[in-house]
């Protein structure tokens, strides 16, 4: 073993590996989860990190200026990460999405390169413009005078006066994301030197944009014909943004860099396909579905992954995705659990578990006592993207069949 360096390298669930840490980065390491970070009982100073299904780089800076930057690579190709994450992004226009980025050795060039050209199909034609409203104080009159705000602030005062008003500006929320997403990976060790280049150049345009406080909320839009050419390099900017917020700081943790949790995209890939592939067969599908309960006093919150209903709101089918490989013996037990509660608690004959990786395509159980029958798919990560969206549609064909006459009668609640 040789001592940490700022840079720590680490590959997706594979074995722990020891590093030698300021006990300050260690423990922030450890307080944000997304690695597992234990001090060695016989070596002090030195810690072994795991990495779990968080892949990405960050920066993690602590109080008092120790810094260490962590990279996790994922087990899944480049290439193929970007297509999960692109076709549960926007999964009519993947292909127009897709980025060439074989010749990248690292998640980080990649991602840099494939954002930067998002980037430049968005800006092409300009940097896009919108109204906004701001509310200020001022010593003109604009807009209109907030009465409320007037009287409650400045009783008895002519100026300055509360006002109101509609701007036509760039600084307005897609831009403001394009804006930090551009910055997040400018922070960041390992962008080849070209990217790096117009990367800023971009940057450079957007500079009249003020960046969301750190730690608040970042800025939301809505996809309109005005804004149709950012939404590619809109939805990347989430993306990149999204997983390396303040949820994962703990105390004064400073985070900057960008994390995928693979769960998160695998599920997302998974359940887009199945609404994609089920679109002409009628009724409505839910992702996250909301509003069912294992208990008649409604409780116990379940909250399967997809969720296929009628238009009336009779359950058709229901579906679990999870990123995890199949140990030697069989599936997870707990898997199996919670779906049968899902088909217990919906009123259906049969529950699908889709997993990332397993010993065989398909597996079928009959469980006692309840006539309810729990599939197990699996799907191959590693084949051509046609070929994947068609193993998908094939469990769409699977879930399709089991419903009709034979369906179980569903309980006395509401799914919708």
């Amino acid at each position: 073993m040789t001592p940490g360096p700022p840079l720590i390298e680490l590959r997706e669930h594979a074995r722990s590996t020891a590093f030698l840490l300021p006990d300050a980065v260690g423990r922030a390491l450890a307080d944000s989860r997304i690695v597992e970070a234990t001090p060695d009982p016989y070596e002090p100073g030195w810690w072994q990190l795991r990495a779990g299904s968080t892949v990405g780089a960050a920066t993690f800076t602590v109080p008092g200026g120790a810094s260490i930057t962590l990279r996790i690579t994922p087990k899944v190709r480049i290439a193929r990460l970007f297509f999960l994450l692109g076709y549960a992004l926007n999964p009519k226009g993947w292909r127009d999405e897709t980025v060439e980025v074989a010749e990248h050795a690292g998640l980080v060039p990649a991602l840099a390169h494939a954002y930067e050209r998002q980037l430049e199909r968005a800006l092409r034609q300009g940097v896009l413009q919108g109204y906004r409203t701001t509310e200020e104080a001022s010593l003109l009159v604009r807009g209109r005078i907030r009465q409320a705000d007037q009287l409650g602030r400045r009783y008895g005062l002519t100026l300055p006066v509360e006002i109101s008003y509609d701007e036509y500006t760039v600084d307005i929320p897609e831009n403001q994301l394009l804006h930090t997403a551009a910055e997040r990976l400018l922070g960041l060790p390992g962008i080849p030197r070209p990217v790096r280049s117009r990367l800023l150049h971009h940057r450079a345009r957007l500079v009249d944009v003020t960046p969301p406080v750190r730690g608040h909320t970042l800025p939301e839009w809505q996809p309109t014909r005005l804004n149709a050419r950012y939404h590619s390099a809109l939805h990347l900017a989430r993306a990149i943004l999204r997983d390396a917020s303040a949820e994962h700081a703990s105390g004064s943790l400073r985070i900057d860099g960008f994390l995928f949790d693979m769960n998160k995209i695998f599920e997302d890939f998974v359940c887009t396909a199945l609404r994609e592939a089920l679109h002409n067969r009628g009724g409505r599908t839910e992702l996250q579905a909301r509003g069912v309960y294992l208990d008649q006093a409604s409780a116990i919150r379940v909250k399967p992954d997809f969720v296929w209903y009628e238009e009336s709101g009779r359950p058709l089918a229901v579906v679990d995705a999870k990123y995890k490989a199949e140990r030697p013996e069989g599936f997870p037990d707990a898997d199996l659990y919670q779906l049968l509660a899902y088909c217990t608690t919906l009123g259906l004959q049969a529950g699908h578990l889709v997993y990332a990786k397993g010993n065989a395509p398909h597996a079928a159980h009959d469980i006692r006592n309840a006539n309810i029958r729990i599939h197990q798919h699996v799907l191959d990560l590693d084949q051509p993207p046609e070929l994947l969206l068609a193993e998908v549609s094939r469990i769409a064909a699977v879930l399709g069949s089991h419903h009709g006459p034979e369906q179980r009668r569903p309980p006395d609640q509401s799914h919708a």
